[in-house]
């Protein structure tokens, strides 16, 4: 252990003053690799860049010729080739191997092999996925579409960061669940449609924060109840009654209800972070984990900090990660990286039983690779290049070593030395195809002015052929017919369709269609998940109610008549209206 104390750095990029703690420290060292000159935001902004999930063009496999959809536009000057393709033994990426020179930079020479070395049209792990050709960043799933940062999906459509879902469609932060619509961080749910934040529930309807519910309508904060609407009881035939006079299968009737219940939901407090079974952690969405810090969306993670997406457990000493999990440990700076990996720093797409693995991209069951592109079930290799045991150790320390003599300086003077990840210039992305915009979302002028790029949207080639007020108004009246119409998205005016499997659940659900294309009912509901920040804030109880008056606490809490003394971190920053209660201050409000 180091005992460092705990040290202010100023950010290469932001220019704001961020603090390494003595535990950082600690984890550094274990991993043997600097602390880091970019703060956590800039850190995770630049590693998003790196990442395209939702940005898909169509282009041709330079290896089959078969027309395919791919993350790589096809004016970026790539070898793309199609999935079966890129995985199968048509190819060698060993043929594109090369010396490392001294007299350059690393980056530098790594940004030509990846520029020469193929690179498969999807992030998918193709071998197990089943006619799910339109899915991305995704794995063991079978007969999805537009299915993005999930693992093991059933017959599920328009969704992200899902694992083990099924028969479900526009969802955001799922696991375990079946029959969900409209869903947005659920677990273990059942029939459960527009509802957010629900544990062990079924047949629920435009709910929030419930657990071990079932036949509620509109609810918040219940826990263990059935036949409610609005928190109100009723008697089963009463709510049965009830239940049919809000005619869900009208678009009026859904879009007039989604307004009334956030509203609703608004006057209630919200517990100032999300998680279950944890010990010893910070963040928000966080389950079943330990001494885990400033993480997001995790799931069964150990001694790990700012970490965001881990939806597969476990994970163990990981620091600065995104996306999988699975048996994953002592990974620092990585972007999809998963199931049993060991040692894996500064690299993207590294999967299955590898093991010390830096600078590396698209790797598969390798070992001991630094500077990689696409390399599968191989050791020693640097650029592509095999080495022996020693005369690869030998030439990793002289390429740790020149890249800390001579740093790469990028275009804003940013610089870059061994223990940081990928400088932006190696990104195969303009920054609004990246993952990042949706995080981070910039002005194209503020894009260009940080040194990044920025890609211009191509107009549609497709004719409209339905507007969003021709479109029925009602599931019983929309003909099989629809399926072969353009739709216009009322939002971005874009064009978009309706797929079959997507008309049978809509009618097995009984709500009409949408009058948003994918990406917007995506972004609507990614902007209703608070972000991966956190704010330091007082508890809003201010004694019997709410300090703003809006909410009557319905029991004493332990601070009686006086405002709660209570202080928190939380994802809900200042500028936002929800009213936020501390850990007892919240369950005091739960029934």
């Amino acid at each position: 252990m180091t005992n460092q104390n705990s040290k202010s750095v100023k950010c290469q990029n932001c220019k704001q003053h961020f603090t390494i703690e003595p535990e950082d420290f600690d984890f550094y060292e274990k991993i043997k690799v600097p602390a880091p000159t970019f703060c956590p935001d800039c850190r995770l902004q630049r590693r998003l860049m790196f990442r395209n999930e939702r940005s898909l063009y169509k282009r041709r496999c330079e290896l089959c010729g078969k027309d395919t959809i791919s993350i790589h536009s096809p004016d970026k000057p790539l070898k793309v080739f199609c999935s079966p393709c890129w995985w199968s033994d048509k190819w060698d990426p060993l043929e594109y191997g090369r010396e490392y020179d001294p007299s350059r930079s690393f980056f530098e020479q790594f940004k030509e092999l990846e520029m020469a070395v193929p690179y498969p049209n999807l992030i998918v792990d193709h071998p197990t996925n089943v006619r799910s050709d339109y899915v991305n960043h995704a794995g063991q799933v079978k007969d999805c579409y537009l299915v993005f940062d999930s693992d093991n999906c059933e017959n599920t459509h328009y969704a992200a960061t899902l694992v083990d879902v099924k028969d479900s469609m526009d969802c955001n932060v799922m696991w375990e669940s079946q029959l969900c619509y409209w869903d947005i961080n659920c677990m273990r749910c059942y029939n459960t449609f527009f509802s957010e934040d629900c544990t062990d529930c079924h047949d629920i309807y435009f709910s929030k924060h419930l657990s071990g519910c079932s036949n509620c309508f509109g609810c918040i904060n219940l826990r263990n109840k059935s036949y409610h609407i609005f928190n109100r009881p009723y008697k089963k035939e009463e709510y049965e009654r009830k239940f049919k006079d809000f005619t869900l299968d009208t678009h009026s009737s859904v879009e007039a209800l989604k307004a009334k219940v956030h509203t609703f939901w608004g006057r209630h407090p919200h517990r100032y972070m999300l998680g279950w079974h944890n010990v010893n952690v910070s963040g928000d969405y966080v389950y079943e984990s330990k001494q885990t810090h400033y993480s997001y969306q995790t799931r069964g993670v150990e001694n790990g900090k700012y970490c965001c997406r881990i939806g597969m457990k476990p994970a163990r000493d990981v620091y600065d990660y995104f996306e999988w999990g699975n048996g994953a440990q002592r990974i620092y700076e990585g972007i999809t990286v998963g199931e049993r990996v060991d040692n894996v720093r500064f690299s993207f797409f590294v999967l299955r039983n590898c093991l010390n693995i830096e600078y590396s991209v698209y790797i598969i069951s390798s070992s001991n690779l630094f500077g990689c592109v696409g390399i599968r079930n191989k050791e020693y290799c640097i650029l592509n290049k095999p080495y022996s045991k020693g005369d690869y150790k030998k030439l990793r320390e002289k390429i740790i070593h020149d890249m800390n003599e001579y740093p790469y300086v990028d275009s804003k003077g940013r610089t870059y030395k061994y223990g940081e990840f990928f400088p932006y210039e190696l990104s195969l992305f303009d920054y609004n195809e990246s993952t990042a915009m949706q995080y981070q979302p910039l002005t194209r002028e503020e894009v260009l002015e940080s040194g990044w790029r920025w890609r211009e949207r191509e107009p549609s080639k497709h004719t409209i052929t339905m507007r969003p007020d021709e479109m029925p108004n009602s599931i019983g009246k929309v003909s099989d017919k629809i399926v072969e119409e353009v739709l216009e998205c009322s939002e971005c005016q874009r064009a978009f369709r309706v797929i079959k499997p997507e008309l049978e659940l809509l009618r097995r659900f009984g709500f009409t269609l949408p009058r948003n294309c994918p990406d917007c009912r995506h972004m609507e509901r990614f902007n209703r998940i608070t972000p991966p920040r956190l704010w330091h804030r007082k508890c809003h109880c201010g004694g019997t109610r709410s300090e703003d008056g809006s909410y009557q606490n319905t029991t004493e809490h332990f601070h009686k008549n006086n405002h709660c003394p209570n202080e928190f971190k939380t994802s809900y920053s200042p500028e936002r209206k929800e009213i936020v209660y501390c850990e007892k201050c919240y369950q005091s409000e739960v029934v």
